[in-house]
């Protein structure tokens, strides 16, 4: 990655947002659900549209969405496998969510589905968490939300925020891992090895073959800057610690894939809750950062979405800068092996 370019970009009255869900396929972007600020209140996106972007002439549609269509939500997690794009968690009017859906992006009609359930039970109701997706599965991995307090005493994957007694409802930060496998349709909890990353949310993760990674995120007490991995086959927890100088600490930031090798993380919140705009380059082999430099180093943002290519490039879309949210001239960022 050693170059940056803009992508032509027709405009066509696309929401802007933070806390949405976008995925690539093709040449073709998908973006749906978040939040976004209007006459100085926050206020869900739409949940029956779904907009679309063509990479290669620039231009946005917007199409209907039918079906078991979702809630309007943000901090969902989304992942794309065999075309089809499954959300799993967020927050919505009520709060925290557990339900996973799903659409087929292929076949032009864009009609949701509730995924039913075989065995299994799913992951606590929560929201900006992370997943990765290897051999027909999806592996969910820390977030925030709420659990009954009777299950939270000897819960040692969860460290409590705040609680309500008249609920019975307790609140905060995980780090469990939640399987599904979406030709059995079943929910399991793998026995991980190794010492898993703090419980947190709002981290960054991506895949890398079997392996998944996860960077940084909030906890109770701090944002953090630590880096891991998990082998997907084997269950085994590993933390990276790289030979060079290290991205600062943050949340709410993007960590994409761009090569056999190397991944690309982008902006997010700092430890003083203040936007950055920073990119680096992070290599397997060599275990070393690089910082990436880029047109839009003053442009900072976070709560964005962050999609690799199949020209490995990379386009961000969204967020919010100084709790302003973002979308025109620079909502879409490439960055070239």
């Amino acid at each position: 990655m050693d170059s940056y370019v803009d992508y032509t970009c027709e405009e066509k009255a696309v929401t802007q947002r933070s806390g949405h869900v976008a995925t690539v396929e093709g040449n073709t972007l998908f973006v749906w659900g978040g939040y976004m600020s209007t006459a100085g209140r926050d206020v869900f996106v739409t949940n029956d549209e779904i907009w679309v972007y063509d990479m290669k002439s620039g231009v946005w549609e917007m199409h209907q969405m039918t079906g078991e269509v979702p809630p309007p939500m943000s901090g969902a997690c989304g992942s794309s496998l065999s075309g089809c794009l499954y959300i799993f968690g967020g927050y919505d009017e009520t709060g925290q969510t557990n339900e996973l859906y799903c659409v087929n992006l292929l076949d032009g009609n864009y009609s949701w589905r509730k995924v039913s359930v075989n065995t299994g039970t799913p992951p606590s109701p929560r929201d900006k968490l992370c997943c990765w997706v290897f051999n027909n599965r999806l592996t969910y991995f820390g977030g925030y939300g709420h659990k009954k307090l009777d299950n939270i005493r000897d819960d040692q994957s969860f460290t409590m925020d705040t609680a309500s007694l008249e609920m019975d409802v307790g609140w905060g930060w995980n780090n469990d891992l939640h399987v599904f496998d979406t030709v059995l349709a079943s929910w399991t909890e793998p026995n991980a090895r190794g010492r898993a990353p703090s419980p947190r949310a709002a981290h960054a993760g991506t895949v890398l073959g079997h392996t998944g990674y996860v960077h940084g995120g909030r906890g109770m007490y701090t944002t953090t800057r630590d880096f891991h991995c998990l082998d997907l086959r084997s269950w085994a927890w590993s933390e990276l610690v790289p030979v060079s100088s290290v991205p600062a600490g943050r949340s709410w930031h993007s960590l994409t894939t761009v090569s056999e090798k190397t991944m690309f993380l982008f902006g997010g919140m700092n430890v003083d809750c203040k936007p950055m705009s920073d990119g680096w380059i992070f290599d397997v082999d060599m275990k070393t950062w690089t910082e990436f430099k880029h047109r839009n180093e003053k442009k900072p943002r976070f709560w964005h979405s962050s999609c690799q290519t199949t020209d490995s490039d990379v386009v961000v879309f969204g967020g919010s800068c100084e709790y302003i949210h973002l979308v025109g001239t620079y909502e879409n960022l490439t960055v070239l092996r």
